[in-house]
Order: C-alpha cells, then structure tokens, then sequence
C-alpha cells in the first residue's frame, strides 16, 4: 500500500489563502472610502462634525485634499490667527479671540493658532462654545489678561476649554457665571507675587436652580398640573406627538411622554465646572466660589516639575 505524499510548499511560497486575506481588506478599504467619497460635501460635512476637533477632525485634513478643505470648513470651526494678513480671502479667521467669539454660532469650535501672546480683557461668552488651542501642547497657545480687567474669560453659557494656556496678572482667569464648563488639559497661572491673594484661577458665582432639581413624584405633579391648567385639542395632541427613529424602528411618543422627557431634560440643565488633567498655579487658592457651587472629588497628581489637577465644582 502505497502512502501519499503531501507535498509542502518552500520557505519563499506564499499560501494562496494568506495572499487572498490581505488583498480582501484592501479591497474592502476601497470599497469604504469610495462610499464616502460618493457623499455630497454638505453630508461628508455633516459626518465630520461628529467628530472631536483635536485631534480626529484635526487628523482627517491629512486625507486628501478635498478632506482637508471640508475639515477646515468655518461652518465647522473658525480660527484665530493674529499672523493672518487678508482676512477677507480666508473667510471664518480672525486676528483676535473677542471677534471670532461674537461671530460664531451656538455650538461652535474656535481653534486658537499657537505662537505669542493672545490678550483678551473680559471676554463674554453668551453661548455654547468650545475654545481649542492650536498647539500640540497648552503652552503654546497663552490667553493674556492685563492688569485692570476682572477675567480673562467670562462664561455666562456651557463652555468648553481644551489645550489652552490662561494667564492673569491681577484677577481672575476663569469667571464662570452660569452654564456647564469643562476645562480639560490646561494651564491656568495666577500672579504670585505680591498680590497673591487679590488673584484667583478660577472664580464660580453660579448658583443653584431649583428646577433642576427634581424628584420623580414633583415631575408627575408637574405634569399633571400642567394637564389640569390647559386641555388640549386632539390636533394639538398629535402636533405634540414626536416620532423618534431607532434604527429603522419607530416609537411613538405620547403626550406626557413628551412632557416628561421636556422635564428630564430641564434636571440635566444645570450650573458647574468640570477641571481635567489641568495645571494650576499661583493664586490665593484654585477655586472661589461666591455661589450655591461647592468644590467636590478632587484628585492632584504629582509629576516632575507640576501638579495636574482633576475636580467638579457642583450643587452639594
């Protein structure tokens, strides 16, 4: 009986199934990025917004060049940049912060370019914004606030800060009146010496609202208040009704429904500060507070040469 041999392949073969995988994903990447392509730039605009701006969005520019126009697009972020000779040829950049802030539109990004100082004196923002620094770390972008202006910033909405330095000479650096703000992966620095104790980084006059508080026995009392008060029509009932799509499923929401989720809602709303991975330095102390808002979790983790600091500022 004769016993077949199998024959094996040499060291320098390749087996076909190995070559077929790779080529199968290569395939499959074309395929994927050839759908994306086939998107109108207002819908590829659309789906890139989705994205965090530093460093994801930032990133996509490096596509091709359609991309990084679209990625660039002042309908999804503007720019700060003081070395900016023609404005009027690069719509959406601005030579300073205070420009740039009253032009962009709820729920905006402000990239801020690095290099040099940026002065700001009490900037008001009245609306939700997110402020990114354009350098790969906070250093290199610095907000300046000179002697005789009470804050660099002051923040009456739901901010975002990120990568961004934040200096005082005599004040504050942050003044946060009402609103959500998250500070994440900053420097804010104080004047040391000699009035250290006329400054402060951060500074909250924020109080609490007492409908954002509630329980859910005050919500259903709210509703059924609200019912009692005004009766509705049927055609109002189904104007009020909303669809919400989950997936290709539909759910009709009734109107109590409704007016629940409105309440839910109004809880979430609410006044604090939220500090991440951020450098404190020099002031009386990092946080003031004038308001209902106390200083909650904090963490502080020691490196080389700096202290970062993580902690909320919150109802109690």
């Amino acid at each position: 009986m004769k016993i077949t041999q199998i024959s094996k392949l040499d060291k320098n073969e390749r087996h076909p199934k190995r070559i077929a995988e790779p080529m199968m994903k290569k395939k499959m990447k074309l395929k994927s990025l050839a759908s994306l392509n086939n998107l109108d730039d207002g819908c590829l605009m659309h789906i890139l917004s989705f994205l965090s701006p530093i460093p994801d969005r930032y990133n996509t520019a490096l596509v091709c060049h359609r991309w990084r126009y679209l990625a660039c697009h002042p309908r999804l972020w503007l720019r700060v940049d003081r070395f900016v000779k023609d404005l009027s040829s690069q719509p959406g950049v601005f030579h300073n912060i205070e420009s740039a802030v009253s032009a962009a539109r709820p729920g905006d990004t402000i990239l801020i370019g690095a290099g040099g100082n940026h002065h700001v004196s009490n900037v008001q923002i009245k609306k939700p914004l997110c402020l990114v620094g354009g350098g790969e770390t906070p250093d290199e972008t610095t907000l300046l606030c000179s002697r005789g202006s009470d804050s660099a910033l002051e923040l009456l909405s739901t901010c975002k800060l990120a990568n961004l330095t934040v200096k005082a000479e005599l004040g504050c650096c942050l003044l946060h009146r009402s609103g959500r703000l998250t500070i994440d992966g900053c420097v804010l620095q104080c004047e040391t010496d000699p009035l250290d104790h006329l400054s402060c980084p951060i500074v909250s006059t924020a109080g609490s609202e007492e409908e954002d508080i509630l329980s859910p026995v005050e919500v259903k009392e709210k509703i059924g208040n609200e019912e009692e008060e005004d009766t509705l029509t049927p055609v109002e009932v189904l104007k009020e009704t909303v669809v919400e799509k989950i997936g290709d499923e539909e759910d009709m929401l009734s109107p109590v429904e409704v007016k629940m989720k409105e309440t839910v809602v109004e809880k979430i709303k609410g006044n604090s500060v939220t500090v991440l991975q951020t450098r404190i330095e020099g002031g009386a102390k990092a946080v003031a507070t004038s308001g209902d808002l106390v200083l909650q979790r904090v963490r502080v983790m020691y490196s080389k040469a700096y202290l970062y600091f993580w902690f909320d500022v919150d109802h109690e």
